[in-house]
């Protein structure tokens, strides 16, 4: 009750101060004068039996469709800045490249659909840091220079929003990195900073999570990082540390005009000595930070990375984040378009759907951590399309990861699975830089990228961006309920998004065979007569009955169709 109280209060104070400094020395930075400044799927067309009619979009900065939040219209992409475009030339991706490329993300003209039409944004690490990847932090307040400066975020900020996108950034709060000053200080045990990381003076010989060690030797004692050496956990019990961690969350959300956060290893905040993940501490302290940041901005985002099992990652949602990634239904997106079996999905997902309050969910096929899509099935595109139909017409909050439109490949090591977006085919700079890039480009940039696939109307890009397109234009698809329908047949994924105003059917055949109309049956369980029109795929032979609906005559492997029923 004392720690709830003291945090309370420490919301307050920080609120009242506002942009004032606080009492924890940062780290300051010479301005550089060279530092960067801001520069001025299935492809047939459909034969609808009645023109199908779009539920509008809403405005992305105002209340969702239907009550729901604002995060449940959007589509995010995240971007790993080092690679996504060099505006420079030195070879590093950057801010300014960013606002270059932001029409190719989302021009901001709801009627062209020559955009990928995502309305979201996530951008990975961008603070001062002495890896290439950002997730060992010295300065939570300044843009690292290599992306460029806190004015250049502020014009992308202005850029993005003016085109309808929202954008959060990664805020990695559990440790910091070993370069950090107030490490640097903390080595000394006489220092104030002592414990703003774990010490010990003996090794306590336990190991993390994974079996992997967490205690690191130094010439002062033993510190804790669950991660590596060069991360070290932040000890939260120290309320100086909590403070000041309120205080970048507040800066970044006041000063610098972002949308919210993606959280990093929120499982890890608080160790209660060997529980070393999902501890009560954990749970607590990010009740108060929940509290504090929507003080701040009561719109704001939060997503946390929570690599557990559904029903933990359920305790985090709600009062802690506003929502979390689903990694185990990712995998089982993977695994079904791999198989060809649509109910390795269809269960892990009714299980997600079951557990959580509506959509408030973030789903994902891959991301930064992970082997790239293509990767990991095969080089085959068929299934990458399966995937990606998967991923936008179910429901949650879809994120996308950079090159995953284009199926770019990546496999480990994680360099190798964050290297430079392939914009063109045309030599190893793949139209990411005018210079060296900062790491080779991946090995299918001949035959894989955004220059190539722009303009082929059965492209993987095509097929990503008619699916966001739409996304955005269905509300049933953004924030829908979702109902699985019966099939007879294990190669197709069927189901109902429906909200009070439209019912949509998506079909997605998972497999690399075809299903001919005497293998499948849908029980759609609609009342009365209904008109079927074609939004994406095939276009209906005929319109749904009380019970055993055969759309076609045959469905196409590895395909797509959504279907807007009209009463």
């Amino acid at each position: 009750m004392k720690k709830r109280l003291f945090l309370l209060f420490l919301t307050s104070l920080l609120l009242l101060i506002a942009c004032q400094e606080t009492p924890a020395v940062r780290p300051t930075r010479t301005p550089d004068p060279n530092a960067a400044t801001a520069v001025p799927l299935e492809t047939a067309t459909p034969l609808p039996t009645s023109t199908p009619a779009p539920t509008p979009t809403p405005d992305p900065f105002t209340v969702g469709t239907n009550g729901f939040p604002w995060w449940n219209d959007l589509v995010f992409y995240e971007i790993f800045v080092r690679s996504f475009y060099d505006s420079d030339g030195d070879g590093i991706g950057d801010l300014n490249g960013i606002i270059q490329k932001l029409d190719y993300l989302n021009d901001g003209d709801p009627s062209t659909t020559d955009d990928l039409g995502v309305t979201g944004i996530w951008l990975m690490p961008i603070t001062v840091s002495p890896s290439y990847h950002g997730y060992d932090v010295t300065d939570y307040f300044t843009v690292d220079p290599e992306y460029g400066t806190n004015e250049d975020f502020l014009r992308l900020m202005e850029e993005a929003h003016t085109r309808g996108i929202r954008v959060i950034v990664d805020l990695v709060m559990n440790h910091t990195s070993s370069a950090h000053p107030w490490f640097i200080e903390s080595q000394n045990p006489d220092s104030e900073y002592r414990d703003w990381y774990i010490w010990a003076d003996e090794n306590p010989g336990y190991r993390g999570p994974d079996g992997q060690v967490v205690w690191h030797n130094s010439a002062s004692g033993y510190y804790y990082g669950v991660f590596w050496s060069g991360m070290p956990d932040l000890n939260y019990e120290n309320p100086n540390v909590t403070f000041e961690m309120f205080d970048a969350a507040r800066f970044w959300l006041e000063e610098m005009n972002v949308d919210g956060f993606r959280l990093d290893a929120i499982k890890h905040m608080i160790e209660e000595g060997e529980g070393q993940q999902n501890t009560p501490s954990t749970h607590e302290w990010l009740q108060e930070f929940h509290e504090f940041y929507k003080a701040v901005d009561p719109d704001a985002l939060t997503v946390g990375e929570a690599w557990t099992g559904t029903q933990q990652v359920v305790d985090y949602t709600g009062d802690e984040v506003d929502i979390a990634f689903q990694f185990f239904l990712a995998e089982d997106v993977l695994n079904s378009a791999n198989s060809g079996l649509a109910p390795i999905y269809a269960d892990t997902f009714q299980e997600v759907y079951d557990a959580f309050p509506a959509n408030q969910y973030a789903t994902f096929i891959t991301n930064h951590d992970q082997n790239r899509v293509m990767s990991q099935l095969d080089e085959d595109e068929g299934k990458a399309r399966i995937a990606a139909a998967i991923l936008l017409t179910s429901p949650g909050v879809p994120f996308i990861y950079y090159g995953e439109e284009i199926g770019q490949m990546g496999m480990k090591p994680d360099e190798d699975i964050r290297l430079p977006l392939q914009w063109a085919s045309n030599g190893p700079q793949v139209g990411f830089t005018e210079g060296t890039p900062w790491r080779p480009a991946a090995d299918d940039f001949p035959v894989r990228s955004i220059e190539r696939q722009t303009s082929d109307p059965d492209s993987l890009l095509s097929l990503y961006r008619d699916l966001i397109h739409l996304r955005n234009e269905h509300e049933a698809l953004r924030v829908g309920d979702w109902t699985l329908v019966e099939s007879g047949s294990p190669r197709l994924l069927t189901f109902l998004r429906q909200t009070e105003n439209e019912t949509v059917l998506v079909i997605i055949n998972v497999n690399r065979n075809a299903v001919p109309a005497e293998d499948y049956s849908l029980e759609l369980g609609l009342a009365g007569e209904w008109t079927a029109v074609s939004l994406h795929g095939l276009t209906p032979t005929n319109n749904p009955t009380n019970s055993g609906y055969v759309p076609f005559d045959e469905i196409p492997p590895q395909s797509v169709h959504v279907i807007q029923l009209a009463p």
